[in-house]
C-alpha cells in the first residue's frame, strides 16, 4: 500500500512539473512572422524618448543619455535588479541580437536565450507597443556608439531568482493585447493613451502593486509607495492632479516644473530628461490623456512618525 501511495505521489509530482514546464514556456514571435519592413530610425528616436530607455539604461553618473551601458541598481521588495547594457556592443550589449530578438524582448519579455526577463523590465507595458515602433527603436539603437562592460548579476533571493517562475507571473499579469484606439476619442487623446500606457509605461511606477508585484488594476495610476525605496509616488488621476490643467501637465513634462513652482526630483527627473525631448504635440497628447483619467483613490499613506 505504501509503495502504491509513493508511486502515485511521484506520478502526480512528475505530472505537475510537466504542466508547470508547459505553462511557463517563454513566448516568442518567430522571425518569419515579422513582415517585410523598412525601419525609420527617426521614429526610433521618438520611441526611445517616449519609452524612457535612457532613464534606466544610461550609465549612471554621466550626462550622455545615449551611453547605454546599464548598471543602474533598482531595489525592490524582491531583491535588487541591475539594468543591462543595451548599447550595440556585440559582446556586452545587443549588437549580436536579431530584430526578432529585440521584438521578443520588448513585447514578450523573452531573452534571445529563450528565458524569461524579470518584470523589473516593464514589458507588461511595452507589450502594447506597435511592432513597427519597436523595430524602429532597434534600428536607431544600432546607430549609437557601442559601450563595453556588462552589468552585474541581479541580487535576488530564492525563489525570486528562478526565472522559470516568471512564466506563471506573466500568465497572471500579461494579456498580450496590442493597443487599440478608442473610436469615440480624438486622435490626440488616443496618441496620449498609447504613449502613457505602452511606450511611456507610466502605470509601472504610478500604481500600487499586490504582494506578487502585479499592478492593482482598480488603482491604476493612483500612486503608492515607491517600490525602489523611500518616498511616495504621486497619484496622477484627477484625485491627485485635479488642480492641474492640461497646459500644466504638458509644461511639467517639458521642464519638470510644477504649477506651484516645485521641481521634479528622484527618478522623475530622469523621466523629464526624456519627455522634454518629445515634440510639443506628443506632450500635449499625454497631458490630454492624463487629464481625462477619472479620480481614483490610492492606498493610504502611512502616518508620519512623530519626532521623539
Amino acid at each position: 500500500m505504501l509503495r502504491r501511495f509513493l508511486l502515485a505521489l511521484l506520478l502526480v509530482g512528475v505530472a505537475g512539473l510537466g504542466i508547470f514546464w508547459w505553462l511557463t514556456i517563454p513566448a516568442t514571435i518567430p522571425a518569419n512572422a515579422l513582415p517585410s519592413y523598412t525601419p525609420d530610425p527617426a521614429n526610433g528616436l521618438t520611441t526611445f524618448n517616449a519609452g524612457g530607455c535612457s532613464s534606466c539604461h544610461a550609465i549612471p553618473g554621466q550626462p550622455d543619455r545615449t551611453r547605454l551601458g546599464g548598471g543602474l541598481a533598482i531595489p525592490s521588495p524582491f531583491g535588487t535588479f541591475y539594468v543591462p547594457n543595451i548599447s550595440p556592443d556585440p559582446k556586452d550589449g545587443i549588437g549580436g541580437w536579431t530584430e526578432a530578438d529585440f521584438v521578443n524582448a520588448l513585447s514578450k519579455g523573452t531573452s534571445p536565450e529563450r528565458t524569461h526577463y524579470f518584470p523589473a523590465f516593464p514589458y507588461t507595458s511595452y507589450q502594447h507597443a506597435k511592432v513597427e515602433d519597436i523595430r524602429d527603436l532597434f534600428a536607431w539603437l544600432k546607430t549609437l556608439t557601442p559601450v563595453s562592460g556588462k552589468a552585474r548579476d541581479h541580487d535576488l533571493p530564492f525563489p525570486f531568482n528562478i526565472r522559470r517562475n516568471v512564466g506563471i507571473w506573466k500568465l497572471l499579469f500579461m494579456d498580450g493585447k496590442p493597443f487599440t484606439p478608442e473610436p469615440t476619442r480624438s486622435a490626440q487623446w488616443n496618441r496620449g493613451a498609447y504613449l502613457v500606457n505602452a511606450l511611456g509605461h507610466c502605470a509601472e511606477c504610478h500604481s500600487p502593486r499586490n504582494f506578487l508585484g502585479g499592478i492593482i488594476a482598480a488603482q491604476r495610476f493612483a500612486g503608492g509607495p515607491n517600490s525602489e525605496g523611500e518616498g511616495w509616488v504621486p497619484n496622477i488621476t484627477q484625485k491627485g492632479l485635479g488642480d492641474w490643467s492640461e497646459k500644466d501637465i504638458a509644461y511639467f513634462l517639458e521642464t519638470g516644473q510644477t504649477p506651484d513652482g516645485d521641481t521634479a526630483g528622484g527618478s522623475m527627473a530622469r523621466v523629464i530628461r526624456n519627455t522634454s525631448q518629445l515634440s510639443a504635440g506628443d506632450r500635449d497628447a499625454v497631458a490630454a490623456y492624463i487629464k481625462s483619467l477619472p479620480p481614483v483613490e490610492g492606498p493610504p499613506r502611512p502616518a508620519k512618525k512623530k519626532e521623539g
